[in-house]
């Protein structure tokens, strides 16, 4: 068979019935009568010399043959539709990019990453989702989000189509209102209540792994996979917590505690293979994020 003399009007007609399971719906969306979708169904059946559907109680469903041509015709309209989408991009009054934040992570410094990509794109419209860095990447992967900004990368090698850029990394400083401070830095952390990331977050795990080394034994009050509810929490209890050291100028009325630079919080942009097209993805993976990402000193504060 030719595929050149394929109609690929029909493939997408037939594609409809089965989406909609009724030639009745198919016909409504493509403003055709019933009688002319069935029409070019049956010139589709003598195509491939077999019958594509049967009936269904008032619907139909597609037969054997028809659930092979289905997935084939799944392919090549889910395709076209991300088409349409990339060149659709550069056509609309605006730009709409829609993000998906990790909760772990410091909502001031997520706000200056994409702060940069808004100032070069006057007609961008950002929208942005908040939640866990596995419910955003299944997100990612049905297409129901352009990027990810999130605390941990991707193997390429497993994740198949999907691919991280490390934009960078920060230090860590220890926090608290009224910290007791009778010992250096970290061995005070053992005389103050303290909060830490959660442990599904990747920050979470390495806190607790140096606490661990540090054979610290530290009082934990509480974990918070949301970064900004952790520095909340952590300010009515006057319990330590911890912020990335870039964000660490927006701390005020709080006494630093110390600073570690053995522990670092890294920072990956997350995209699908096709977003790499997505003019504000293109433009987060080419900036150069250096002047955030700075590593301050890691000297500790003097008391």
């Amino acid at each position: 068979m030719n595929h050149m003399h394929l109609n690929f009007n029909q493939l997408y007609y037939f594609w409809l019935v089965c989406k909609t399971g009724s030639v009745t719906q198919a016909a409504q969306s493509l403003n055709l009568t019933p009688q002319a979708v069935t029409s070019q169904i049956r010139a589709l059946e003598q195509r491939f010399n077999g019958k594509l559907f049967k009936r269904h109680g008032r619907g139909v469903e597609p037969s054997q043959l028809g659930q092979l041509i289905f997935r084939y015709c799944e392919k090549m309209f889910t395709l076209s539709q991300e088409m349409m989408e990339i060149v659709n991009y550069h056509k609309e009054n605006y730009l709409l990019f829609d993000v998906g934040v990790a909760d772990a992570l410091s909502k001031s410094l997520v706000s200056k990453i994409l702060q940069r990509v808004v100032s070069q794109n006057n007609s961008m419209r950002l929208r942005c989702f908040e939640s866990t860095h596995e419910l955003l990447l299944e997100q990612l992967r049905q297409h129901k989000l352009d990027m990810l900004l999130s605390d941990c990368p991707i193997d390429s090698a497993q994740q198949a189509g999907i691919y991280s850029v490390k934009l960078g990394e920060s230090d860590l400083s220890f926090f608290a209102l009224n910290p007791i401070l009778t010992k250096p830095f970290p061995a005070c952390l053992e005389d103050n209540p303290m909060l830490l990331p959660g442990g599904r977050t990747a920050l979470g795990r390495k806190v607790q792994s140096w606490l661990n080394q540090k054979g610290l034994n530290v009082d934990i009050i509480g974990e918070f996979d949301d970064a900004a509810l952790m520095k909340a929490f952590g300010l009515s209890q006057n319990a330590v917590f911890i912020i990335p050291t870039v964000c660490k100028e927006e701390i005020e009325g709080l006494v630093e505690i110390g600073r570690t630079h053995e522990i670092t919080e890294s920072y990956y942009v997350i995209f699908v293979d096709r977003m790499v097209q997505h003019p504000s993805v293109k433009a987060i993976c080419d900036e150069n994020f250096d002047d955030i990402f700075l590593h301050t000193s890691t000297k500790n504060p003097k008391y």
